[in-house]
């Protein structure tokens, strides 16, 4: 929404009630946006909303279930007159070896964290009006596959391509797309599960959802499209690397998982952890 006040236009925050979405939407409400606030959960929403005050209301949808998402969008511009940006940020991570979850398991990865962003993006591009923005948070796993992290790193990189390819698409109607990047993010997305939370993972630095917020902000005020920011942007550089010479990515993973695994162990041994990636 380059060079456009953000006072009074409406955004949808999908994932609001926790972690990165509750704090873009907290972050988008203080620029004067109005935000609806979506997650599965209604009293944690309805809270939220109570918190906010004027300007923030409440919309308890499971963005897995596909069908609802056409009504959902006919729902928040009934509430608020129209539509200018969608933050896609549910999303669903069953961690560890690829071969110890079901596969339904891994096809309600899909949905919620690919299909979901695709569709909902799809229906929202029919009403949004023009110099909206659609930002995703996505992840550096979709960047550099993470092992422990197969599943969850293939539908991240599918979200990341599909709005690179998408772009152009969308800048017919005068719309952009915006990827948000994370590392390993303090949120509480490990909670209960850090034993399968891979070295790799913990090598990185440890971000808040506040700054994570901050780079979706920066994509709604920015230029671009498409548009990239990676939390924190050192560990992007790392995955970009790793990417483009695999080489240098096997000659440096020993030592990342060395030091990935004595943070992991500092952090099992204090207070339980609250975190994504």
């Amino acid at each position: 929404m380059a060079g456009v006040e953000l006072q009074g236009k409406v955004a949808i925050v999908t994932g609001a009630s926790s972690g990165i979405g509750l704090a873009a939407a907290r972050l988008l409400h203080a620029r004067g946006m109005r935000v609806a606030l979506v997650a599965r959960t209604a009293d944690r929403l309805e809270a939220l909303a109570k918190e906010l005050g004027e300007g923030a209301a409440a919309f308890a949808c499971d963005v897995s279930d596909l069908s609802r998402l056409p009504g959902l969008v006919d729902q928040v511009i009934a509430r608020f007159g129209g539509l200018d940006v969608v933050v896609n940020n549910a999303g669903l991570h069953h961690r560890g070896d690829f071969l110890r979850h079901s596969p339904q398991a891994f096809a309600d990865m899909f949905t919620v964290n690919t299909v979901a962003p695709v569709v909902l993006t799809r229906i929202a591009a029919d009403f949004m009006r023009a110099g909206g923005c659609i930002v995703n948070v996505a992840s550096l796993a979709g960047k550099l596959g993470v092992p422990g992290s197969a599943v969850y790193s293939g539908t991240k990189a599918g979200l990341r391509f599909w709005a690179i390819a998408a772009a152009e698409d969308l800048a017919r109607r005068g719309l952009r797309i915006a990827n948000v990047n994370p590392g390993p993010v303090d949120t509480g997305f490990f909670d209960g599960d850090i034993e399968h939370v891979s070295n790799l993972t913990f090598s990185q630095p440890m971000s808040t959802a506040e700054q994570c917020a901050e780079a979706v902000l920066a994509c709604i005020e920015g230029q671009e499209s498409p548009m990239e920011i990676d939390v924190p942007r050192a560990s992007g550089k790392l995955a970009t690397l790793g990417y483009l010479s695999p080489g240098i990515s096997r000659a440096l993973r020993p030592l990342l998982e060395r030091r990935g695994a004595k943070a992991k162990a500092i952090t099992s041994n204090s207070a339980p952890t609250k975190a994504s990636s």
